[in-house]
């Protein structure tokens, strides 16, 4: 199996994540290369030396530039705060390296823009980390709805409800300012949820919707690790949404509800939707990510009712490349199925979905949020990028 070099921006949260999902995906799945980890980028140097080391890092770099000059990389993966995307894929781009982004894509429409335009000028493969697609559940899901198991698509309902922000006393991480996070939990969550609807049902084409910051001062960041952190005596504003609500048509006739908070006292990652179509329903919910609640109105009328299917048999999408029918998977696994297909989207020369237009579609979506809860009323996304072909 020939080699194929990995850099990585970014070694906390999601670098851990993505650093294990290039360390397993050749060990379950018969995938074109197999990924050496040459190295791990970080301003900190003893931080990034030791994440170096703990994560199976050949080697690290303190400026990420140093990896696009590296012969021995071919893969810029972007795992860092969402300032720095725009530059460093940019740059990779240039550098014709392929391009595993974080997401949301950018922090603004603009830079999204600008994204999209040099992949598709490049040569090289341009993909969104949108890993929840990647669920079996939802990929189950995606079955049953193109395949015409739900009838017309009527209804889509979504929340994505966590609380790790709860307390006041957290302190003012990045993911709270919105210079480094784009938004709040528009960003941070809620485009998980667009994503997944676009994914399931096609282009949203109006919103209208409401942004609600609850906690306005936090204490000044004094240091942090993933998403626990201790805080000083100082005190700085929080300069994102703590919650959205909105609405959504979508292009097929479908409408759908969307709600996404950090504010919701145990609900850890309840990233749950519901779809109902003319001829049954289906849910998913990611705290219970193995199962898929489905109803088919062509049941008996004595049988009909929800019922649960647990998607982990040899047949459900790549579930067969891992253990026996019902050991279940977790929140790790969906990296590694995104990197299974982004090495199969490099060898066939071809990036698999999401794109970086479907992560700039998802992005034309959140900015009509945003100008929506400005002007209280029904906003369309701006589309323009995809329907020119620029």
């Amino acid at each position: 199996m020939q080699d194929i070099g990995v850099g990585l921006v970014g070694y906390k949260f999601m670098g851990r994540a993505h650093s294990n999902a290039w360390r397993q995906v050749s060990r379950f799945f018969d995938v074109p290369y197999h990924p050496r980890l040459r190295a791990i980028a970080g301003r900190d140097e003893n931080a990034v030396k030791a994440a170096a080391e703990s994560l199976g890092w050949e080697s690290y770099e303190t400026d990420w530039r140093r990896l696009l000059e590296r012969d021995d990389i071919q893969v810029i993966d972007i795992s860092s705060p969402g300032q720095s995307h725009r530059e460093i894929a940019l740059a990779a781009l240039a550098a014709r390296k392929h391009v595993l982004c974080e997401k949301p894509l950018a922090n603004t429409l603009a830079e999204a823009s600008e994204m999209l335009a040099a992949a598709r000028q490049a040569s090289t493969v341009a993909m969104v980390n949108f890993n929840y697609r990647r669920a079996p559940a939802v990929a189950l899901a995606k079955q049953l709805v193109d395949g015409g198991r739900l009838g017309q698509i009527r209804h889509w309902r979504s929340a994505y409800l966590q609380d790790w922000i709860v307390d006041p006393e957290f302190p003012l991480a990045w993911r709270l300012q919105k210079d480094l996070a784009g938004s709040g939990a528009l960003g941070d969550i809620a485009a998980h949820s667009i994503d997944l609807a676009h994914h399931l049902l096609g282009p949203i084409t109006e919103v209208i919707g409401t942004l609600d910051t609850f906690i306005r001062e936090r204490p000044v960041e004094a240091s942090s690790t993933g998403l626990t952190a201790t805080g000083g005596t100082e005190k700085g504003e929080v300069t994102v949404d703590d919650s959205t609500t909105f609405l959504a048509r979508f292009g097929s006739g479908a409408t759908g509800t969307f709600e996404a908070t950090r504010l919701a006292p145990g609900r850890r990652n309840y990233n749950s939707f519901e779809i109902n179509g003319s001829d049954g329903s289906l849910i998913f919910n990611m705290e219970r990510m193995n199962e898929l609640e489905v109803y088919f109105a062509d049941d008996p009328p004595g049988l009909q009712g929800f019922r649960t299917i647990l998607v982990t048999e040899a047949d459900h999408p790549y579930a067969g490349a891992w253990w026996p029918p019902g050991h279940i998977l977790g929140y790790e696994h969906t990296f590694v199925h995104t990197v299974k297909d982004f090495l199969d989207g490099v060898a066939q020369g071809q990036t698999p979905a999401p794109t970086f237009e479907d992560g700039y579609r998802c992005q034309a979506v959140l900015d009509a949020v945003e100008r929506s809860a400005q002007q209280r009323a029904w906003t369309q996304p701006d589309y323009k990028m995809i329907n020119s072909g620029a």
